[in-house]
């Protein structure tokens, strides 16, 4: 079988050239005679309009000639593009690993720009910065050990503040939560320890904080989160804040699982929106709760020992299992209406209503 040209090719456009050549002498000949023909055409008009004729056949040839070299000179630019940003890539990432703290904040920041000026590098920036923040890290302020000399303590403060950089970036790159049709990138945060995890007003897919220990302060309010969460054996510390989650009116598309989690100060999910099943199965509120008018499909709660002060007015709650789920008697309690404490020897264990699925009035 003969195998066919590309059209890009030189011998391609030699051909495209000769066939023009012999077009426009064939419509030259062809006007030419047919107007010569016509006794009422005088012989320079017939040959004018001829030569006009192939002419033109030649000024398309030209047209798109030049057409042709302007889409092969912007598929060079575009690969040359591609060369030069997969070039800034691997350098950045490769810098990541310098000594240097400022060095290693600059790569974070050029990996930022590289996925801001192509979109399609912005999952992958993402996946190398978790990837950072998912390295061992142990600032000596979090044990409340005194041991660590000042060397040490200060090589953690500066590389606290890289780690910081990361997450800022990561907020950042993140699509607003109030853009419908905004991207929603994953998150993978699997056994990292981080500081003032803010990723609040930002949409999401999957995000895994499987393991993850957030200290001081974390702030997913008014998150979307297209995709399942997973906070599964997760825990919240001190830092220069006591540990608290903060978790308002943010929307749940996907199951969310947070299943023998750990809250060491306040975990407030006020107003937020579970449109899937909720698992808080086996996990430890240890200081405030707060679930005050959130909405929830299928809600877990067997196992749970709530400790401190406790809200779990939720708004609407399809089903809920509360098997072995206790509260500290001594704390402040609100509970859904028809709801109820019973006592237990590891102390009160919360009741639901006996005739009516989990509801609480507003």
């Amino acid at each position: 079988m003969k195998r066919l040209r590309s059209p890009d090719s030189p011998q391609w456009s030699s051909v495209a050239l000769a066939t023009t050549l012999v077009l426009a002498v064939a419509v030259v000949l062809t006007v030419g005679t047919w107007l010569l023909a016509d006794p009422a055409t005088p012989r320079s008009d017939a040959l004018r309009t001829a030569g006009i004729a192939g002419g033109a056949i030649i000024a398309l040839y030209a047209l798109w000639l030049n057409d042709r070299r302007r889409r092969v000179e912007e598929a060079r630019h575009a690969l040359e593009g591609d060369r030069v940003s997969d070039e800034r890539f691997a350098r950045s990432v490769e810098l990541l690993g310098h000594d240097a703290d400022q060095v290693r904040v600059g790569a974070m920041h050029a990996l930022a720009g590289l996925a801001k000026a192509r979109p399609d590098y912005t999952q992958t920036v993402l996946d190398v910065l978790c990837a950072y923040l998912r390295r061992p890290y142990l600032h000596p302020r979090w044990s409340g050990s005194d041991s660590a000399t000042v060397e040490e303590r200060e090589e953690a403060e500066r590389e606290l503040q890289v780690r910081l950089t990361a997450q800022r970036l990561v907020h950042d790159l993140l699509s607003e939560s109030d853009e419908a049709k905004g991207a929603a990138y994953d998150l993978d945060f699997t056994g990292a320890a981080v500081e003032y995890l803010d990723l609040s007003g930002r949409r999401m897919g999957t995000v895994v904080l499987r393991y993850a220990y957030l200290h001081s302060d974390s702030n997913l309010s008014r998150c979307v989160f297209t995709g399942p969460v997973w906070f599964s054996h997760g825990r919240t510390g001190t830092g220069r804040l006591e540990g608290r989650f903060r978790c308002d009116d943010a929307v749940f598309e996907q199951p969310a699982m947070f299943r023998d989690a750990t809250f060491n100060s306040l975990a407030s999910f006020r107003r937020s929106r579970f449109a899937d099943d909720a698992a808080f199965s086996g996990s430890a509120f240890n200081g405030t709760a707060r679930f005050t008018d959130a909405t929830f499909g299928e809600l877990d709660l067997r196992n749970t020992r709530f400790a401190g002060d406790v809200d779990l007015r939720w708004r609407e709650a399809a089903a809920v299992a509360v098997d072995h789920a206790t509260v500290d008697s001594g704390r402040t309690l609100e509970l859904p209406d028809g709801w109820r404490t019973t006592s237990d020897p590891d102390g009160a264990r919360l009741t639901a209503p006996s005739t009516t699925p989990a509801s609480a009035s507003t």
